[in-house]
């Protein structure tokens, strides 16, 4: 039979199938080829055993969450409490961008920020829109159940910035567990222990473990400055530039006129310079 994981507790896998559910382990094939399904796997399984004997082709797969075959990562940002953190923001949709997922960015917590502090979050979501990448925030429900409609959804985003409570607000028969931020850390308390996904709406879900910092210090930073995709639309005169340290380079140029955000440019200055990029 086929199914596709749904939830991942020690390595006991709940396949949905045919309208039903079934607690699997993988064979030992798997294990002996260090295969490891993933939440969002389509697989192969044994219904009378509930054992996973094969994982069909994967479309992408996402680490740290870890997850396969998604169409969109929504990327779940608080601008208060824990506060707006763009290079976190940035590195996120470098992580989702390089994996081929469309990033979907949403700003939680509005109702608690100024209005000074809302024309800076007004500026993003023109910026990121006007680039290409879908920004809204959450107090608009209808628009992000449109934007999600029939697609395979993964929350992401730093702890505590509200991605069960979002789950909870797209639909009224869930009641994820929220907790409060941890006033000393200045950070949120993790809920989610598990990657998991539900249907909601026309759509399916998955909530996933909060994190606050993600890695990408093994990426190629030529990958790295394609994901800027604000960068690709610009002609330097040498083909290869890394838009550092070169002379002349449009994308700084437009850094400076003030067409390409300098937070955008900063974070991505910090995210190659954390690679130990060598070259210039």
């Amino acid at each position: 039979m086929q199914g596709i994981i749904i939830k991942n507790i020690s390595n006991t896998y709940t396949v949905s199938s045919n309208g039903k559910l079934y607690e699997c382990k993988p064979t030992g094939k798997l294990r002996f080829n260090k295969i490891t399904p993933v939440v969002g796997d389509y697989v192969e399984f044994i219904e009378q055993d509930c054992y996973i004997k094969d994982i069909l082709p994967r479309k992408n797969v996402l680490n740290r969450p870890d997850i396969a075959n998604v169409d969109i990562a929504l990327i779940i940002t608080s601008v208060k409490e824990p506060n707006l953190d763009l290079l976190l923001l940035d590195k996120l949709l470098c992580n989702v961008i390089k994996e081929h997922i469309t990033p979907v960015i949403c700003f939680t917590k509005i109702d608690l920020i100024s209005e000074a502090e809302k024309a800076l979050v007004d500026l993003l979501i023109n910026y990121y829109n006007k680039i290409g990448i879908v920004a809204l925030t959450n107090q608009n429900i209808d628009k992000i159940k449109e934007v999600l409609s029939k697609k395979t959804v993964v929350l992401t985003g730093q702890t505590g910035a509200g991605k069960s409570s979002l789950i909870n607000r797209l639909d009224a028969q869930f009641d994820l567990k929220t907790s409060p931020i941890s006033k000393a850390l200045g950070r949120g308390i993790h809920t989610t222990r598990n990657t998991e996904m539900y249907p909601v709406s026309d759509f399916f879900i998955a909530d996933t473990p909060g994190f606050s910092s993600i890695d990408l210090t093994n990426v190629d930073p030529n990958i790295i400055k394609d994901t800027f995709i604000e960068f690709k639309k610009v002609s330097c005169r040498y083909r290869d530039c890394m838009h550092n340290h070169e002379e002349p380079c449009a994308v700084k140029d437009l850094v400076n006129e003030g067409t390409i955000l300098k937070s955008r440019y900063d974070n991505y200055l910090k995210i190659i310079s954390d690679n130990n990029y060598k070259k210039y």
